[in-house]
C-alpha cells in the first residue's frame, strides 16, 4: 500500500466514496496524469507537474478539486476564496457528482499543461 491510499482510508463516508471517485476519475482523465502525497495530501502531477489536489473543505465539510493554476480555469462552480492563485470545485458527497462539470475544468487545466509542454 503506498502512503497516498492511506489519505483516503482516514475518510469517512459518504466524504470518502466521494474523494475515491474523484482519484479514478482525475487518474484515469489522462495518461500523463500521475499521483502523489505531497503536503499530506494526493496530488495529481501532469508530465511532472503539479495541477490538482484533493481535499476536505474545514468550514463546509465537502471534498473538494483544487486547481493549481485556477486563476487560468473558467468555470461558475470555481471558488477562489483567499487564494490569488487556486481555485476549488466543492462536491456535495451527498448529492450525484456533476461529471460534466468536473471534465470541463479538467480539460481547461490539462489544456494549460499541453500548451506549456
Amino acid at each position: 500500500m503506498r502512503s497516498v491510499d492511506n489519505y483516503f482510508l482516514t475518510k469517512e463516508e459518504p466524504v470518502k466514496g466521494c474523494l475515491l471517485f474523484l482519484r479514478n476519475h482525475i487518474v484515469n482523465f489522462d495518461k500523463a496524469i500521475t499521483e502523489e502525497l505531497k503536503y499530506g495530501m494526493p496530488f495529481y502531477l501532469y508530465n511532472g507537474k503539479m495541477c490538482c489536489y484533493l481535499w476536505v473543505h474545514k468550514k463546509h465539510g465537502f471534498p473538494y478539486l483544487g486547481i493549481v493554476e485556477g486563476n487560468k480555469v473558467i468555470h461558475n462552480r470555481l471558488l477562489v476564496e483567499k487564494r490569488a492563485r487556486m481555485k476549488i470545485l466543492l462536491i456535495n458527497p451527498e448529492e450525484d457528482i456533476d461529471v460534466e462539470a468536473i471534465n470541463d475544468v479538467l480539460n481547461q487545466m490539462t489544456a494549460l499543461y499541453k500548451s506549456n509542454s
